[in-house]
């Protein structure tokens, strides 16, 4: 009798075994956690700054009392009386330099004349670097002290009006000028002859 319950006890244990087996795994899969779910959020597209204009190289017409006189020469935009000069090959030994103002800025078009110091002419004259029909300042290339000597310029406008050319641009008319803080029509009536938007 012993030999005959031996298997039978056998069988049982080892289909409880599988039983246990069997419901662990149900209860182990049951329990498992879900998942982690990561989300990434790509980062917010930055605006492109706008390409900003290159400004041409200016041509200034030399004469006089130069290495190369008669010649146009080019020099970047905020350049000097001094550095047309030198782009010149530089000043004869007769220069008269005292007639010139080296420091002064110069303008697209301009000529910059240099007497020699045997000229003798009666209506020998100062011939300084100015624009083309008198004293014009131009706005989108002009200096905060350049702006300064325009009236009802002060510092503070001169400020604006630069940190508004380089955040829009160039002024394109008197129209333009009017969105700076600090210009209203009654300046803007005593500049529209002062000034020029080449």
């Amino acid at each position: 009798m012993q030999n005959e319950a031996s298997p039978r006890t056998t069988i049982i244990g080892f289909v409880i075994v599988i039983i246990l087996i069997v419901g662990g795994a149900v209860l182990l899969l049951a329990s498992r956690p879900q998942p982690v779910q990561i989300t990434i959020n790509p980062p917010l597209p930055t605006a492109t700054p706008l390409p900003t204009n290159t400004p041409s190289p200016l041509q200034i017409y030399v004469t006089g009392a130069v290495a190369q006189p008669e010649t146009i020469v080019l020099v970047p935009v905020g350049s000097r009386v001094q550095d047309v000069l030198e782009a010149a090959g530089g000043t004869t030994e007769d220069a008269d330099l005292q007639r010139v103002n080296l420091a002064d800025i110069v303008r697209d078009g301009d000529q910059i004349h240099v007497p020699s110091l045997i000229e003798v002419t009666a209506e020998a004259e100062i011939i300084l670097p100015t624009p083309s029909g008198g004293e014009v300042i131009y706005i989108n290339t002009a200096t905060l002290e350049e702006l300064m000597t325009l009236p009802g310029i002060g510092e503070k406008t001169a400020q604006d009006i630069l940190d508004y050319r380089e955040a829009n641009g160039n002024f394109a008319s008197i129209e333009d000028l009017d969105e700076v803080p600090g210009i209203g029509p009654a300046t803007l009536e005593e500049l529209a002859s002062l000034i020029s938007f080449e």
